[in-house]
């Protein structure tokens, strides 16, 4: 039964969700606000929505960039090299922007008659960005409860994943990763050198999957 809507930025992780809960999924939204790499992203997100016969929108959200502050909305240059942890990308939090885009999702789902909203976020997120934490889930979760018609849920499945678990998922299911976008600078190819590029690498290693992507380093 097509129930949900998913949050597709166009990544690793919401790919593969968007893979593995295809028979599911109504609808992909993928939201615009104005990072180095949206544009990088939400190209895969089309794609792969396009394989699938899966209904895509784009949502654009140009106040985060005009009134937050983060370096993924400050030039490729504020991002910082180094590892995926949380003194190293403190910078790349945008304030609430999880909050923001699943609050969006779940109007639309109850505009749409749909149980659930579901988001890729995973357990290595965990000490960098609030809004991928367990305790937001299930804050968010009781707020559509309480807050729709319908009773929307949100559906977090990767919550307790790591980025290579997902990953492994996604070598079950045969999925292209080399068609999917990490990096925060958003440059023509990925930088290699920035902590989501490090944590991608390492991820698919983990899983044993041949890493096809073009790295600038």
């Amino acid at each position: 039964m097509k129930d949900s809507i998913l949050v597709l930025s166009g990544g690793l992780d919401s790919t593969t969700m968007l893979y593995e809960y295809r028979e599911r999924i109504a609808l992909a939204v993928s939201f615009n606000y104005g990072s180095n790499h949206n544009t990088k992203e939400i190209a895969f997100a089309r794609y792969h929505c396009e394989q699938l016969g899966i209904e895509h929108i784009e949502i654009p959200l140009a106040f985060i960039r005009d009134w937050f502050h983060s370096s993924l909305l400050q030039g490729d240059k504020a991002v910082p090299e180094g590892n995926y942890d949380e003194d190293n990308m403190r910078s790349t939090v945008v304030p609430f922007r999880n909050g923001i885009m699943i609050s969006a999702a779940i109007g639309m789902a109850e505009d749409r008659g749909l149980k659930y909203v579901m988001l890729a976020n995973h357990g290595g997120d965990h000490t960098i960005y609030p809004d991928c934490r367990p305790a937001f889930v299930d804050a968010m979760d009781a707020a559509a409860q309480a807050g729709t018609w319908n009773g929307v849920r949100v559906l977090c499945q990767y919550t307790n994943l790591t980025k290579a678990d997902i990953a492994r998922h996604g070598k079950a299911l045969g999925i292209d990763y080399s068609k999917t976008w990490s990096c925060y600078r958003g440059g023509e190819h990925h930088c290699g050198k920035c902590g989501t590029c490090r944590e991608r690498r390492e991820a698919l290693q983990l899983a044993g999957i041949e890493d096809k992507t073009i790295y600038e380093n």
